[in-house]
């Protein structure tokens, strides 16, 4: 999963990045590669803000350059969607797994790293399963 990032130049030589999906994103880099690595970060941080409140987290949009979103973040988000699109809460999945509240919450933890049989068995509760395609880099 990858989400846009705007490079602007400023007068100064660097550039400001921003995230056209998640307008809280505002960072800046010494060249291109910095930017994007910058940019990266705070969309990592961005969405797990959102998480943290549990607010909307937006599908990615097409962009020239982007931030990749680590494969554990990926799933995770995946799994965020999957509970809100199941029209269930966090204390439905609690009564769909069987789980402790804590266990569950850990699933949208973002600095929390979950073992992908929790993940895969928390995906069948929302009649999700997981498929992972390798893609040139």
């Amino acid at each position: 999963m990858e989400y846009p990032l705007e490079l602007t130049p400023d007068d100064n030589g660097t550039y400001l990045v921003t995230c056209p999906d998640l307008p809280e994103v505002t960072t800046f880099g010494d060249d291109i590669a910095d930017a994007i690595s910058h940019g990266a970060d705070a969309v990592q941080e961005a969405i797990a803000a959102r998480m943290d409140g549990f607010t909307d987290i937006p599908r990615p949009s097409k962009g020239e350059h982007h931030a990749r979103v680590p494969l554990y973040l990926d799933l995770k988000i995946q799994m965020f969607w999957a509970l809100a699109e199941a029209g269930m809460s966090r204390a439905d999945l609690v009564r769909a797994t069987g789980w402790s509240r804590t266990k569950v919450d850990r699933l949208f933890d973002p600095n929390h790293e979950n073992k992908l049989a929790q993940l895969e068995e928390a995906f069948a509760a929302l009649d999700k399963s997981v498929l992972v395609e390798l893609e040139p880099a």
